[in-house]
C-alpha cells in the first residue's frame, strides 16, 4: 500500500533528534513521498537539505506562510520569487490567510496571497493553501484564479460541507489529516457526503497529531490513523482509500 503525506514540516526542529528514524518509520508504514511546505526564509535551508538527502522522496514547496507576513513581508516575498525563478518546486505553498492569532497584517496577508497565486499561475504550478478563521475570504480570493485553471489543496480542511462544496466546485482538493480523528471536530460528518476523488492525505507533522497520540508530536507514520478513520467513515477499504488519494496527489503534483 502506497500513501503520500501531502503536507508535513519534517525539517522542523521537533525532528532534529530523530529525523532519519522518523522518516524510516513512515516509509515502513507505506508512506512513499513527503511534500514539505515552506514557511519563511529561515526554514528554507533545512527544508532543501532534507529534500537533497531524500531525492524523489521529500519534495519541497516554496512560499510565504500567512502567519509570517510581518513588517518585512516584501523582503520575504522577494526571496520566494527568487527561489521560484531559480529552480522547480512541487507547489507554491503554504500560502493563504490566517486571522486566528492576529489581524494586524490582514491587508498584507491578502496582498501576499494574491501575489503568490499569480506566480503559481504564471509558472503553471499548484498551490497549497493555509486558511484559518478566514475560509470564505480565502475561497473568494481563489475563485478568479481557479476559473483560469489554477489548481491546489486546501490544506488541513476542517470546514463545513458548504465550504467543501465550493472548494470542490473550483477544482481544488481537500487535505485531510489528524483533525478527522477528533470526536468533536465535525469533519467526519462532512466527509460522509464527499467523494474520495476530492481528497488527499496529510499529517501537518509535527502538528495536529491524530488520536490515539493527540497531544504528542505528530509524524508521517501516523498517516495510517487518518487512513483508518477515513476507511471507517467512507466504509471503503484502507487499500482503496490509499490508492485513490495517492492518485489524486500524483495527478496534482505532476511537476
Amino acid at each position: 500500500m502506497k500513501i503520500i503525506d501531502t503536507h508535513c514540516h519534517l525539517y522542523a526542529e521537533e525532528f532534529n533528534e530523530d529525523s532519519d528514524a522518523m522518516i524510516q518509520r513512515a516509509l515502513d508504514a507505506g508512506v512513499s513521498q513527503f511534500y514539505l511546505p515552506a514557511i519563511d526564509s529561515k526554514e528554507i535551508a533545512g527544508m532543501l537539505a532534507l529534500e537533497k538527502k531524500y531525492p524523489g522522496v521529500c519534495k519541497a514547496m516554496m512560499g510565504l506562510h500567512p502567519c509570517y507576513v510581518k513588517e518585512n513581508y516584501q523582503e520575504e516575498l522577494s526571496i520566494v520569487k527568487e527561489w521560484l525563478n531559480k529552480r522547480s518546486f512541487a507547489a507554491v505553498g503554504e500560502i493563504g490567510l490566517d486571522y486566528y492569532w492576529d489581524t494586524t497584517f490582514k491587508q498584507q496577508q491578502q496582498e501576499a496571497f494574491e501575489l503568490q497565486m499569480n506566480w503559481a499561475f504564471e509558472k503553471n504550478m499548484p498551490i497549497v493553501i493555509h486558511t484559518r478563521n478566514a475560509m470564505q475570504e480565502t475561497i473568494e480570493m481563489v475563485k478568479p484564479f481557479a476559473a483560469k485553471g489554477l489548481k491546489g489543496i486546501f490544506h488541513c480542511f476542517s470546514g463545513s460541507y458548504e465550504s467543501a462544496a465550493e472548494i470542490i466546485k473550483m477544482g481544488f482538493l481537500l487535505g485531510i489529516g489528524g483533525v478527522v480523528t477528533y470526536k468533536n471536530a465535525g469533519l467526519a460528518e462532512v466527509l460522509t457526503k464527499i467523494d474520495l476523488e476530492h481528497l488527499v492525505l496529510e499529517t501537518d507533522a509535527p502538528y495536529l497529531t491524530p488520536v490515539p497520540f493527540r497531544g504528542k508530536r505528530n509524524e508521517s507514520s501516523y498517516l495510517q490513523y487518518v487512513l483508518r478513520k477515513l476507511s471507517e467513515i467512507k466504509q471503503v477499504s484502507e487499500a482503496n482509500i490509499a490508492a485513490i488519494t495517492t492518485a489524486n496527489a500524483e495527478k496534482l503534483f505532476v511537476h
